[in-house]
């Protein structure tokens, strides 16, 4: 990274849970306070229950607003019937990113081992919105956010970030 100065991402954070509430919610709260500490804005949140039209509509209304540049959805990303966050949100999409699934697994591998196969962790683009969806576990997110994203959200990570595709 280089001396120059860092571009401020706006960001709206779903909870996906049928059991948490925001008092309860670790992980959400954990990508809050790390998100603030990298100097982004968290400019809209919310938790709901895992049901594929209300997470849909949701992420919907969050895209077409045009200051919100990343969403984070942390829950209902596991192989479980009742898990939709993915198959909801992954039909907006404009453009897949494979590669943040497939890194999150793979550093995913050395915390969880093989069950890292049921992660169907993923991430797109929708309307210039950088869309991550994540395990609902505190410590996949801190995985995920110290790991890939806090350095990808950044405009100062050379030679490519993704703040490029973000800012309108």
């Amino acid at each position: 990274m280089t001396d120059a100065t860092k571009t401020a991402l706006n960001f709206a954070l779903l909870t996906v849970s049928d059991t948490r509430t925001l008092a309860q919610d670790t992980s959400g709260n954990y990508l809050s306070e790390a998100l603030s500490s990298s100097g982004h804005t968290l400019t809209e949140r919310a938790l709901l229950k895992d049901d594929t039209y209300a997470i849909r509509a949701q992420v919907s209304q969050w895209i077409a607003i045009n200051h919100i540049q990343v969403i984070l959805i942390t829950g209902g990303t596991g192989f479980y019937d009742r898990d939709n966050t993915v198959g909801a949100v992954s039909v907006l999409f404009d453009k897949v990113i494979p590669g943040f699934g497939e890194v999150f697994r793979a550093l995913s591998l050395e915390d969880i081992g093989m069950a890292t196969l049921q992660s169907c962790a993923t991430g797109g683009m929708a309307n210039r919105t950088a869309i991550f969806c994540l395990p609902g576990s505190t410590g996949a997110c801190r995985l995920a956010w110290e790991q890939i994203l806090e350095t990808q959200l950044d405009s100062r990570t050379k030679p490519c970030n993704f703040v490029a595709h973000l800012t309108r």
